[in-house]
């Protein structure tokens, strides 16, 4: 990652709420997003968080229920108002690590709506 791309707002706020998460700090977490923030399963379009109240409810409880929660980001790509992160995420599954794939997009110094994909196991 060039450090151009750490300094941009986007990648500050993907950054900002990995590390919120993976310190499973439901305050810290939702203030990166907006109010109206909407998290989407990408590969079947629906929206599966709608709100910030949600967003809060659903991620509270998961920080709560999985306390050996962590992401690792494996790579980062910046393009703006989009981040791009693919991450690995163990403490979540009980047959292993997820891998997945999140996409940001920001706006007005939030990030405003998140698209998530998840490799699936056969």
């Amino acid at each position: 990652m060039l450090n151009s791309e750490l300094l941009h707002p986007c990648a500050q706020l993907a950054q900002a709420q990995l590390d919120a998460y993976n310190a499973r700090d439901i305050d810290a977490f939702a203030r990166v997003y907006a109010d109206d923030v909407q998290l989407i399963d990408l590969s079947t379009g629906s929206i599966f968080c709608d709100g910030l109240e949600e967003l809060r409810n659903r991620y509270g409880r998961q920080f709560s229920e999985h306390p050996q929660l962590h992401c690792r980001l494996v790579s980062r790509i910046v393009c703006p108002p989009f981040v791009i992160d693919e991450e690995d995420v163990s403490g979540l599954a009980v047959n292993g690590n997820v891998h997945a794939v999140a996409t940001y997009e920001c706006a007005d110094s939030k990030i405003k709506r998140a698209w998530f994909l998840r490799e699936v196991s056969q």
